[in-house]
């Protein structure tokens, strides 16, 4: 004699993941959608080339193509001109600086993305120039913050726990990386 037995219907990985999905946000707090739902804005002054920007780079659940291009052109290697795809978590990492310290002034690069030719020639001038750096992946940046301390914003970025962090108080910039957890 045969037996069978009725089987529920598999819906698969994609129904189990957006079940699992739709029941976490129904645990979200409002607070918390509204701030993941916040349009996330960066502003920036660049020290080497006078340009400035201010975009809104993610609204309505997505990174907006135009304000990212706006922003990979701005953190060009400054010598070279030579661009690369910015780590967008680098620029997330930054909005949640900026929110965190309550800045009111745009970020002054001093340096964003470096080909490795930029970096060799930063290298062989300066002792803190890593062979192995963190911009020449598009993954760093070294900044500061006029209504900010240097050591306050080196905390903060600290407190994010999201990458590498150094200062540098002769050259009055912060560094931070998406990279390892690390600091200097």
């Amino acid at each position: 004699m045969e037996s069978k037995v009725a089987r529920a219907p598999c819906h698969g990985r994609r129904y189990f993941l957006g079940f699992g999905l739709a029941v976490a946000g129904g645990l979200l707090s409002p607070a918390a959608r509204a701030a993941i739902a916040a349009p996330r804005r960066l502003a920036f002054y660049h020290t080497h080339t006078g340009e400035s920007l201010t975009t809104t780079y993610w609204e309505s659940g997505g990174y907006l193509p135009d304000a990212l291009t706006a922003i990979d052109y701005i953190l060009r290697d400054y010598i070279s001109g030579e661009r690369r795809i910015i780590d967008r978590r680098l620029l997330d990492l930054l909005a949640a600086l900026h929110s965190n310290l309550g800045s009111r002034v745009p970020f002054e690069i001093i340096s964003g993305y470096r080909s490795p030719s930029t970096n060799a020639m930063l290298r062989a001038n300066s002792d803190g120039v890593a062979k192995n750096s963190y911009h020449m992946k598009a993954m760093a940046i070294d900044i500061r913050l006029r209504d900010v301390p240097l050591h306050h914003l080196r905390a903060a970025a600290l407190e994010l726990g999201r990458g590498g962090v150094g200062m540098y108080p002769a050259s009055n910039f912060v560094h931070v990386d998406t990279g390892q957890v690390r600091y200097w």
